[in-house]
C-alpha cells in the first residue's frame, strides 16, 4: 500500500475512533435529565417538532424521521422558514427538540421562544450546557465533545455524530417504552425491501373459505381430488366441523394412495389418505419466518392458524406467494 493510500486509511480510522470515543462519553453523561425528557415525549398528546440550522438541521431531519418511523409522530421545522410563517406547525400540545451545538443560533432561539409562549416543552441537544438555548429549555441533553475530528476543529463531525446518536437514543427509548412491535414497524414501512421483510403471514396467505378449498374427514376420494386441483394449490386441509386442522392431503398423498391401493383408493375417504399433524404457522408470524420454515423442511406451503386458537385453520401460505412478494 502506498503512503498516500495509507494516509487515507489512517485518517478514516482515526475519524471513526474519535467519534466512537465521543459517543461513549455522551453515553456516560446520560442521566435523569434524559429520562425526564423521554417521559415528556411519551406523555405528549401532540407530535414532536424537531428544529436545527445548518448541519444541526440535517441531523434534526434524520432524528424526526427516525421518531416518526418508530411510532412517535414527528415533523422537522426549518427555523428560518418558521420565522416566515411556518411557526404554525407547532401547537400547544407538542414537544420541541432543538438542536444547536453552540446553543446561540438566533433562528433556533426564536423558535424556542415561540415554543415557550405556547407552553410547549423544549428539549435541547447542545454542546454548550450554559448557552442561551440550554437556559431556555426545560431539559438539556449534553452533546458536548472534546473536539471535532476535523484537524482544524471547525467542521462539525464528532458533534453531529453525537447529536444524531442522542436523537436515536430518544427514538429507541420511547419506542421500547411504547412496546412498538415488528408488526407496528411493518405498518409504517409498507414499501421497499424493509417493508417486504416485515410483512406478516396474514398479508400473503390464501384465507380459509372461498380462496382455500377445505374437506372433512369423510369426504369421498373424487371430491378430495377435485378440491386439491381446484385452485392449483396442490394441497387441501382436512378439518373438523369446528374448523380444527386434522390433517392435509397433497397431490403426492393422492398419488401414493393410487400406487399402493390401486382401484381401492377410489373408494377411500379423506381420513384414510391424509397426512396427520401438518406443519402450521400463526397468522401474525413474519412472512420471512414462514419462508425459513418451508426452506428447512423442504416443503412449499404451510397451513396458517389463528393466533388465539392455534389449531383453527385461518388459511394457507405458499412459497410461491412469498417469492412473488420478494420478501427474500
Amino acid at each position: 500500500m502506498s503512503d498516500h493510500h495509507s494516509n487515507l486509511l489512517s485518517s478514516a480510522k482515526m475519524t471513526l475512533e474519535l467519534e466512537s470515543k465521543a459517543l461513549i462519553s455522551a453515553s456516560a453523561r446520560l442521566g435523569a435529565n434524559f429520562v425526564h425528557a423521554a417521559q415528556a415525549i411519551l406523555s405528549a398528546e401532540g407530535k414532536v417538532v424537531v428544529t436545527g440550522l445548518g448541519k444541526s438541521g440535517h441531523v434534526g431531519r434524520k432524528v424526526s424521521a427516525t421518531l416518526a418511523s418508530t411510532g412517535t409522530p414527528s415533523v422537522f421545522l426549518h427555523p428560518a422558514e418558521a420565522l416566515h410563517g411556518d411557526l404554525g406547525v407547532m401547537q400547544r400540545k407538542d414537544i420541541l427538540i432543538a438542536i444547536a451545538f453552540g446553543g446561540e443560533t438566533d433562528e433556533v432561539l426564536s423558535v424556542v421562544r415561540h415554543a415557550k409562549r405556547l407552553s410547549v416543552c423544549v428539549i435541547a441537544i447542545t454542546g454548550k450546557t450554559e448557552s442561551s438555548l440550554a437556559k431556555l429549555s426545560d431539559f438539556t441533553i449534553d452533546g458536548s465533545v472534546e473536539r471535532e475530528v476535523c484537524p482544524h476543529n471547525l467542521a462539525p463531525t464528532a458533534s453531529t455524530a453525537v447529536a444524531m446518536a442522542l436523537g436515536d437514543a430518544f427514538a429507541m427509548a420511547v419506542m421500547n417504552a411504547r412496546g412498538f412491535s415488528p408488526s407496528d414497524f411493518a405498518a409504517l414501512h409498507p414499501s421497499g425491501a424493509l417493508g417486504r421483510r416485515l410483512m406478516t403471514v396474514s398479508d400473503l396467505m390464501k384465507a380459509s373459505g372461498a380462496d382455500l378449498p377445505v374437506v372433512s374427514a369423510s369426504t369421498e376420494f373424487h371430491q378430495v381430488l377435485e378440491a386439491v386441483t381446484r385452485k392449483n394449490f396442490g394441497i387441501v386441509p382436512v378439518t373438523s366441523e369446528a374448523g380444527h386442522i386434522m390433517g392435509a392431503i397433497s397431490d403426492g398423498d393422492i398419488r401414493r394412495a393410487l400406487l399402493t391401493q390401486g382401484s381401492k383408493a377410489l373408494s377411500m375417504k379423506a381420513e384414510a389418505i391424509m397426512t396427520k399433524n401438518p406443519r402450521t404457522i400463526h397468522a401474525s408470524a413474519l412472512a420471512i419466518d414462514a419462508f425459513r420454515r418451508m426452506e428447512e423442511a423442504q416443503i412449499t406451503s404451510l397451513f396458517v392458524t389463528e393466533d388465539r386458537s392455534p389449531n383453527i385453520l385461518a388459511g394457507l401460505v405458499r412459497m410461491h406467494d412469498l417469492l412473488a412478494a420478494k420478501i427474500v
